[in-house]
């Protein structure tokens, strides 16, 4: 049988392939406007001015992760499998508790905004009298009350790829409300409630989807089950403490990059670090589809311990993400300071060593991105924690010395560096995990 066969005769991959191509088909689009959207507000604000923006946004979401439990993958871990064995009390009791704790972590993170706003603005932001964006924004926290907690039921139910419409229609409205800033003389206050504004869609829309599924699934009485249904929640706590710190491990050190930038350099250096980024993010448009996806089959054939199985379909997803990706990071690489001048034009140019850094350690980390979901349904929950908190810890020692000194290239370099220590050591891990229990089992 021809490798192309296997992949063609394979129900689980195509499976994938067809919803990925549901979220992908929009999230194209989305990325589309996105880049639209990108292109007028580097334009319409500057380096600094995009850089500011770029320290404001990510400090409500960082907020949010020091207090979130990540709640799509509680749902997907454990809701998957109450419904699979059709234990609907169970999984209602637990989608309830997801919703109220997610809620709760909502609005104490963006109290926590309010009370920091002033101290972001002083060392983060580097510029008076902006502490009241700050604040702003974090409304964006009250309105994805719920997101995580959605996100999974949506996975479990089989109607993630309306996560991609809703995408869609924040992306779209998001780029009307920039487009009248950038060609009717607009200002950053008004980039910055577009943004508000589509990820208030985000957060509402997804919310809404996800209870119409509750209902369809598991009646409209869902809620009134009391949360005593459950009964591992020891195990169920394990797990969202273990998700809880891995959030924030994360956040600190992946994902609030230009945050840390600002903090070591400037906002102008931002606005370069934001673009390099942006445009270095492209990878993640084909491998967000493929992660949500592909989670709660890893779920579910970990449930059933098909190992070989399991072996095969993590073989054919790595073999499908590296094609596409080699090409992808080779085209960033070789093309970058072409993509910047037609992103954000050549005052960004200085943004183009921190691209390529960049996409070095983002095709290594899409072509592997099944890590930490194996190790999640492999019950192995603490273990992207150590990594993370060790390679974390190692990235910011290496920031204090290097950003400072070589700028954005040295944060690029370091941010590959985490990419690589990280997934190189979770997949390991996981691969050794599979291969004790199929000798076991």
């Amino acid at each position: 049988m021809s490798l192309l066969s296997k992949f063609k005769n394979d129900p689980l991959f195509i499976k994938i392939m067809r919803s990925s191509g549901a979220l992908f088909s929009n999230n194209t689009i989305a990325l589309g406007l996105s880049v639209v959207q990108g292109v007028m507000a580097t334009r319409l604000l500057g380096p600094a001015g995009f850089g500011l923006i770029g320290v404001v946004m990510p400090f409500a979401s960082t907020v949010n992760s020091i207090f979130s439990f990540r709640m799509s993958e509680l749902v997907v871990r454990y809701g998957g499998e109450y419904l699979n064995r059709q234990e609907n009390e169970k999984a209602s009791a637990l989608m309830k508790a997801a919703s109220l704790t997610e809620g709760m972590v909502s609005l104490l993170a963006f109290l926590v905004v309010v009370f920091a706003a002033n101290l972001a603005e002083t060392y983060l932001a580097k510029t008076p009298n902006t502490a009241w964006m700050f604040t702003v924004f974090a409304i964006n926290l009250l309105a994805n009350f719920n997101t995580e907690t959605s996100t999974g039921i949506l996975q479990i139910t089989d109607r993630i790829k309306l996560q991609g419409t809703i995408n869609l229609i924040q992306a779209v409205i998001t780029t009307l409300i920039i487009a009248g800033a950038y060609f009717f003389n607009g200002n950053i206050v008004t980039v910055l409630i577009a943004y508000l504004i589509g990820k208030s869609i985000i957060g509402l829309g997804l919310f809404i989807a996800a209870q119409i599924q509750l209902q369809k699934k598991l009646g409209n009485g869902w809620w009134r089950i009391p949360l005593s249904a459950l009964t591992a929640r020891k195990e169920i706590f394990r797990f969202a403490f273990s998700s809880n710190i891995s959030a924030t491990i994360i956040k600190l050190f992946r994902e609030s990059d230009p945050i840390w930038v600002g903090f070591f350099l400037d906002t102008t250096a931002v606005g370069y670090y934001r673009v390099a980024y942006a445009i270095a993010h492209f990878l993640a448009i084909p491998a967000e589809p493929l992660i949500t996806t592909t989670f709660p089959e890893i779920n579910h054939l970990t449930v059933e311990k098909t190992w070989k199985k399991l072996k095969s379909f993590l073989k054919k997803i790595t073999a499908f993400s590296f094609a596409y990706n080699i090409v992808l990071g080779a085209g960033l690489i070789l093309f970058g300071q072409w993509a910047i001048r037609i992103y954000s034009g050549a005052q960004y140019l200085p943004a183009y060593p921190a691209l390529v850094a960049l996409a070095i350690g983002l095709v290594f980390n899409y072509i592997l991105f099944w890590n930490r979901p194996l190790l999640l349904a492999l019950g192995l929950p603490e273990f992207p924690v150590y990594v993370t908190l060790l390679v974390g810890i190692i990235k910011l020692a290496l920031s204090f010395w290097l950003v400072p000194l070589y700028g954005v290239a040295a944060a690029g370099g370091l941010l590959s560096f985490y990419y690589i220590a990280t997934v190189g050591m979770m997949v390991l891990r996981g691969l050794q995990e599979i291969k004790r229990l199929e000798t076991r089992d």
